[in-house]
């Protein structure tokens, strides 16, 4: 199911917003923010890895007996 959500944006993002679906070949600007809401979502998981590597190198990582260990 999908929700339906409005944003105002300036002109001036407006125009970019419709230079960026016909660029890139967009369907239409739905397209184009779930591709930029998909972007952002990979580089959290990107930041979300580099900071447990990290934490790894540091020796603060803990060893998991089970999947229940996550949780704690």
């Amino acid at each position: 199911m999908r929700n339906i959500v409005n944003i105002s944006l300036p002109g001036s993002l407006t125009k970019e917003v419709e230079r960026g679906v016909k660029e890139f070949h967009f369907a239409s600007k739905s397209e184009f923010f779930r591709h930029l809401v998909r972007e952002w979502l990979t580089g959290h998981l990107v930041l979300d890895l580099a900071q447990s590597r990290r934490e790894y190198a540091q020796g603060k990582a803990k060893v998991l007996s089970n999947v229940k260990d996550l949780w704690k």
